[in-house]
């Protein structure tokens, strides 16, 4: 009888074992609702939270036994100080990858341009004015934006068509229409055409019309649908390999929504079984049709205008390949995610420098500024637009392996800040979850092969522009041979 607790000398250590249970219920819980975490993690986990309260239970149960009661407490204490915000970091990731993968809709943004010393400040001040359009490109957008401006201004403006964008720029030069309505995407197509580099600079917007599009939401995978349910059934029950476009718009301030052209055009081949990557690009400036213009060859770069969907089937023309998912970051959030990951150790094929920054043959630690121009910079190359694509992979395969190296644990919430702020992507998440959990449960390492297309320099007309510029024609060559690697990562052998 000398070792009974009476039930009111208990209270203490039963509320501290209470707590204790509470903060590990409450980790498993953020572990468990991730679906990232295998079963055979989650066992031993939820042993410990047992074990943790029981010893709490047993340092505590009795207050007069005051020196294991304070060690009970501080046990408690430091339980409780490591559990509830690892169980709060869980969960913001869990948040980020949800907010990464969730639903997205794209922009194009359409302006009214008058010069800039034009006597006209707002649209009603040019409504007698006749605006210069596009006779083909981008004319669903250009209609809808006139429509818009008139059921919501109630100004119906003169429309005058032209052929292209060096027209356009002819017209509102001359005075032929006092201004032109065009898609932001393509001013940057005017710094490739020779006499018209300035021209974005000699106008001005007087007002902006944003129309949403979806995106990739044939590709995409409801949460709520069956096939959400199992990341195999995601695949398709005869598909080994992932399959995804990873698209860097070319301009540091427009943000990922934003239509743009696609100055990384690179296909990611996944193979979960065979633990093997393909990472290959493909040239901006290669010569192709795009999905939407009718067999009339572009820069594939000018794809991304017309939308991120356009990009990825694009590729799939070309490339004989199915490809649903894309993965997007603009120069912006590249920065950010860099940094972020404390810089990364990225090998370069020559000695160069560009944006102010010295690149040595071999190994470079770099930011996310020297990484951003080591991704951009084809001038100090004889191979241009080719090396520039294997300088981008190099930058992707030193980011995966950075990512997957405990160093990044002392980043976690910047990291998570970047990426849900600068990335998207319309893999599901119930399958980023299920890779996840494969290779926490397998430990595999991958390999990871790299593969550039080519092609020759030539001047041609593009769909997108009515005047010749430089063009890369495909190499049919080096597309037989990316067909070959796609297909060698697709098979399971």
């Amino acid at each position: 009888m000398s070792h009974f607790i009476p039930p009111g000398k208990s209270v203490p250590g039963i509320l501290l074992t209470v707590l204790t249970l509470l903060g590990a219920g409450f980790l498993l819980y953020s572990l468990a609702s991730t679906e990232m975490i295998p079963l055979r993690f989650l066992v031993p986990a939820a042993i410990g939270a047992a074990a943790a309260a029981a010893l709490t239970f047993l340092l505590t149960r009795s207050p007069a036994k005051k020196i294991r009661f304070i060690l009970g407490i501080l046990w408690t204490v430091l339980f409780l100080a490591a559990a509830f915000p690892a169980g709060y970091l869980v969960q913001d990731a869990h948040k980020a990858i949800r907010t990464v993968t969730s639903p997205k809709e794209e922009v194009s943004n359409l302006s009214f341009y008058v010069k800039t010393g034009d006597a006209a400040w707002s649209l009603a001040d040019a409504a007698s004015y006749t605006f210069g359009i596009l006779k083909v490109q981008d004319r669903d957008s250009t209609d809808a934006a006139l429509s818009r401006t008139a059921d919501e201004q109630g100004i119906s403006l003169a429309a005058a068509e032209y052929d292209g964008i060096a027209q356009l720029a002819d017209a509102l030069r001359s005075g032929e229409v006092g201004g032109i309505l065009l898609n932001q995407a393509y001013l940057g197509l005017y710094e490739e055409l020779a006499g018209y580099e300035e021209f974005p600079g000699e106008i001005r917007a007087l007002a902006t019309e944003s129309l949403s599009h979806n995106v990739g939401s044939d590709a995409s995978v409801s949460e709520t649908s069956p096939e959400s349910e199992d990341p195999a059934e995601a695949l398709g029950e005869n598909t080994d390999v992932i399959t995804l476009y990873i698209s860097g718009s070319d301009t540091r301030e427009t943000t990922l929504p934003e239509r743009t052209r696609s100055d990384v055009n690179i296909i990611a081949s996944i193979n979960p079984k065979t633990h093997k990557i393909l990472l290959l690009s493909t040239p901006r400036d290669y010569y192709v049709p795009l999905s939407i213009s009718g067999g009339v060859p572009d820069k594939l770069t000018h794809a991304g205008i017309y939308g991120v969907d356009v990009s990825m089937d694009t590729l799939e023309m070309l490339y004989g390949v199915d490809i649903p998912y894309y993965f997007r970051v603009n120069f912006t959030g590249f920065v950010d995610i860099i940094d972020a990951l404390g810089g990364i150790e990225v090998q370069s094929d020559y000695t160069f420098d560009a944006g102010g920054y010295h690149f040595i043959q071999g190994t470079n630690q770099l930011d996310g500024d020297a990484a951003l121009s080591f991704c951009r910079e084809r001038y100090s190359f004889a191979e241009g637009d080719r090396q520039r694509g294997k300088n981008q992979m190099a930058v992707i395969r030193a980011a995966i392996q950075k990512a997957a190296s405990p160093a990044i644990l002392s980043e976690y919430s910047s990291i998570l800040d970047s990426v849900q702020n600068n990335m998207e992507t319309n893999v599901p998440y119930p399958l980023i979850a299920g890779l996840i959990r494969e290779q926490l449960e397998s430990g595999a390492s991958w390999s990871i092969t790299t593969y550039s297309v080519d092609g020759t320099g030539d001047t041609q007309v593009p769909y997108s522009m009515s005047s010749s510029v430089y063009v890369m024609v495909p190499d049919t060559a080096t597309v037989d041979h990316a067909k070959e690697l796609l297909a060698e990562v697709a098979s399971a052998s």
